[in-house]
């Protein structure tokens, strides 16, 4: 084995992001040590290179809030008290933005307003506990990566725009497919291979504390229905007609300057699996 090969640790290597950035990090040759969930930490004997942090609760985080505060924060802050790493890079969101001005373009900088009492903020105040660790613990050594929603066209991606690929693999040419959404809803969408390329160069080129991991654009739903309409001929009826007030837009420069780093489009990458549909 060189002694100049790259070592990576990448905790929550089993889960959807996890387990593409090992793939990933394995095909460049570097050697990747994926913890299992009862490794005792902080780990004061062993070399683990570059650490991504891809622990983490989404979905069922409200029905889990134990579970959640010790993925985002109990476990972080053992793993930041072991002595020799060369960088982590800890995986939070760009959902801490929702409730910042509609429209606004918001950048790393950004100030939150959190009502401990909300629910929902369970997910933001863990996830910003352990960014605040990262920057008091890390000595300098550790990168925060706010990811946007993260998809991709395999069966274990999860979320919105993955779910709505499955069900439309399963309509016929033609047919109509009811969700259970709203048209007036928009997210910002990242694919997962430019997620991996981004957090590798974070891990080893980047200088700040904080990045957005974005495509820096607000998909609306309406717009995709349309486009699937017209690309392979599925019809989307929408169960709410719910209006929503445009997301904040996430400003990317800070990534783009940094590692000359560009998010392709969502058209441009679900055009071939549209077009690839029975039919």
């Amino acid at each position: 084995m060189s002694t100049n090969q790259q070592k990576a640790t990448v905790i929550g290597g089993q889960g959807f992001i996890g387990r593409a950035l090992v793939g990933e990090l394995q095909r460049k040759g570097w050697n990747c040590w994926v913890p299992d969930r009862g490794s005792q930490w902080p780990q004061p004997e062993r070399d683990l290179g570059h650490v991504f942090y891809c622990a983490g609760l989404t979905a069922d985080y409200l029905a889990r809030p134990a579970a959640t505060v010790e993925a985002h924060v109990g476990l972080l802050s053992r793993v930041l008290q072991s002595p020799d790493y060369q960088s982590l890079v800890y995986l939070s969101s760009t959902r801490l933005y929702d409730g910042l001005p509609s429209g606004a373009l918001v950048g790393e900088d950004a100030d939150f307003h959190l009502k401990p009492a909300h629910p929902r903020h369970l997910y933001d105040l863990t996830k910003l506990t352990g960014e605040n660790l990262c920057h008091l613990m890390g000595q300098g050594r550790a990168r925060i990566a706010r990811l946007a929603c993260v998809y991709d066209h395999t069966p274990d991606a999860a979320g919105f725009l993955p779910d709505l690929m499955r069900k439309l693999a399963r309509t016929p040419v033609g047919a109509t497919l009811s969700l259970a959404s709203s048209p007036h809803f928009a997210r910002d969408y990242v694919h997962l291979r430019d997620v991996v390329q981004a957090l590798v160069g974070i891990a080893t080129r980047g200088t700040q504390p904080v990045y957005n991991l974005a495509s820096g654009e607000n998909l609306w739903n309406f717009d995709l229905a349309n486009q699937i309409a017209q690309v392979c001929n599925r019809h989307i009826v929408f169960e709410s007609d719910q209006m929503q007030a445009e997301p904040p837009r996430i400003d990317i420069r800070r990534l783009q300057s940094a590692l000359d780093w560009r998010a392709e489009r969502v058209f441009q990458t679900i055009d071939p699996w549209l077009r690839a549909l029975p039919g």
